[in-house]
């Protein structure tokens, strides 16, 4: 009797000892849907010290490591594994993850066939495994096309139910640009399962990407996703990360509930620091990125290198920037350099002499990178900026031209940018060449001309062949015929003041020459020199001995210091180039 209690009791710690097990990986699987990477490692690590030859607890600890950015790690594991398990369909899959991060794609692909062939096609986790990292949107190197093959085969295998592949296959359709699919299959995802948070978080993911008009959609579907399931981490970090640009607080409160439910990791770390550099704690943020840095021992995350560079940029650490960018791109994995790294690093490269080669390739592959027209955009007005800052007009007008090249719509504003600085530079002919741009796009509007023919006044300095007048007229011309001409009358002044100049020195028209006084004083009569023009043409014979001539319209000053020049920069003088003294507004 007792022999067979004791039988009976041995055999039900075999049982839960079972049931455990199975809840353990599941455990360690629920960590991975929460992308709390760090808990999931430790579950599957004790599940394979548990037993060596678990492939399925091998290949998730390996995905936890991915997740913890310990590609290095995950490799080694894998590696290892694989040598004492090589038919291991799983971690063959796994290996081929590793290779697609490296940029062996041609690796990655053959590991993934070999799988494949090693599990029959059979096996719903092995094309799981295939199809996640070639979905994933953050692995540039991924094959989507492919991803939609293998997940789509999975979804037809006997007892198919598993809602993670059809969220990973409604990321390859979006991959693909496939929105409409990867709605539907998101939806199918929320069928099996209508608390599956990451199918609502996925979903809102495409319609954000669509922009800010489609605000009010995407922010249903994230809130819909913390309705569902508030531990559901990601979400969080994408509010916080939407709200990073346009509004700091609302960012720092979804970064929080993010945190509170991760797990306190190197990410966490990062992320933190990153907030107080948002909040515009430069000095901070970079002595919490050292701290986070140290406290990483061997396996810092790459990422905290960027944000150290972020910060001693702005606070004019120039040096500290540059060593801190070389730290990051030689410890980041290439899949994770964005062309924003490429781009605020050229920046930086600019104020060390001799790098000018250097960061124009840098800014070239960011665009070249980007598939968003705005970030390329961005990029482009970063460097010309730089040069800006310098006061090298000619390679800043060069950069904001290339603007004009990226953006299918460009404005006034970035017209003016390229135009004036050629002009700043003296490359009055490149000068022309923009704003003729300008009068295609704005033949109404005076300020093109106005600077046209300020640049044909630049190449007839003396004003002795009179070239400038013809561009004068016509300024003239459209500037008289607009209704609210006090929006107008610098630019109204300065081609007037032009016409005086050459009435009175060159044709020795003095009639003319007040004529044209009388028209600047009627938009402005309190205006001195305009006044003080009017009573030296009146006075002076221009066919008598040579006068001394008015005095001349002053070609556009510089920007403001401190200002940007797209928006606020403010010419000064008698005939600014623009109404108010600053940039056209943007049309």
């Amino acid at each position: 009797m007792i022999k067979m209690k004791t039988i009976v009791l041995v055999l039900l710690a075999v049982l839960f000892a079972g049931a455990s097990f199975a809840q353990t990986i599941d455990e360690g699987k629920k960590f991975l849907y929460y992308e709390r990477y760090k808990s999931a490692k430790d579950v599957f690590q004790k599940l394979s010290a548990a037993n060596a030859g678990d492939e399925i607890a091998a290949y998730y600890l390996g995905q936890a490591m991915i997740g913890l950015e310990d590609i290095a790690g995950a490799k080694e594991l894998y590696r290892q594994k694989l040598s004492a398990t090589p038919n291991s369909p799983l971690l063959t899959a796994g290996m081929g993850h590793i290779e697609l991060l490296e940029g062996k794609n041609a690796d990655a692909k053959n590991r993934f066939e070999t799988a494949i062939s090693l599990s029959g096609g059979k096996r719903i986790d092995v094309l799981n495994a295939i199809g996640a990292p070639n979905s994933d949107p953050d692995v540039k190197n991924g094959d989507a096309a492919y991803a939609v093959e293998k997940l789509k085969l999975a979804t037809t295998l006997k007892g198919f139910k598993d809602p993670e592949v059809l969220v990973n296959l409604g990321n390859a359709y979006r991959k693909v640009g496939d929105g409409g699919n990867a709605v539907q299959t998101y939806q199918a995802a929320l069928a099996l399962n209508p608390n599956y948070a990451r199918a609502l978080y996925r979903t809102g993911g495409i319609y954000q990407s669509q922009g800010p008009s489609q605000e009010a959609l995407f922010l249903k579907f994230y809130n819909d996703a913390i309705a569902k399931d508030p531990a559901f981490a990601p979400v969080y970090g994408a509010l916080s990360s939407y709200y990073y640009e346009i509004n700091v607080p609302k960012s720092a409160e979804y970064l929080d509930k993010f945190l509170a439910a991760s797990d306190d990791d190197p990410k966490a770390c990062f992320y933190r620091a990153s907030m107080q550099y948002a909040q515009g704690l430069f000095a901070q943020a970079a002595a919490k990125a050292g701290e986070c840095i140290t406290a990483g021992g061997t396996t810092v995350y790459p990422s905290l290198y960027g944000i150290k560079a972020l910060a001693y940029n702005r606070l004019g650490d120039s040096l500290n920037a540059k060593t801190s960018y070389e730290e990051y791109f030689k410890r980041q994995l290439s899949e994770k350099i964005g062309g924003g790294d490429y781009a605020s690093y050229a920046t930086v490269l600019l104020k060390f002499p001799g790098n000018e080669a250097q960061a124009a390739s840098y800014v070239e592959k960011a665009v070249a990178m980007d598939t968003i027209e705005a970030n390329k955009v961005k990029y482009l007005k970063a460097l010309a900026t730089s040069y800006q800052n310098q006061k090298n007009y000619n390679e800043s007008a060069k950069w904001f031209s290339k603007v004009l090249e990226v953006k299918k719509s460009y404005s006034n504003v970035d017209i003016y940018n390229a135009g004036y600085d050629y002009f700043r530079a003296a490359k009055f002919d490149s000068s022309i060449s923009i704003f003729n741009k300008y009068i295609a796009k704005y033949p109404d509007d005076i300020f093109g001309y106005y600077m046209i023919a300020k640049a044909t006044s630049g190449i007839d300095s003396t004003g002795a062949l009179g070239t400038a007048q013809t561009a004068y007229l016509k300024a003239i011309e459209v500037g008289e015929k607009t209704l609210d001409k006090t929006k107008i009358k610098d630019q109204l002044i300065g081609a007037y003041t032009y016409m005086l100049q050459y009435s009175f020195n060159v044709k020795k028209d003095q009639a003319a020459a007040i004529a044209y006084a009388d028209k600047a004083l009627a938009i402005d009569p309190a205006d001195a020199q305009s006044l003080k023009n009017k009573d030296f043409v009146t006075k002076n014979n221009p066919t008598a001995a040579p006068p001394r001539p008015p005095a001349k319209t002053p070609a556009p000053a510089k920007p403001a210091s401190g200002t940007k020049p797209a928006a606020t920069a403010k010419p000064a003088g008698t005939a600014k180039p623009a109404a108010t003294g600053s940039a056209p507004k943007k049309k």
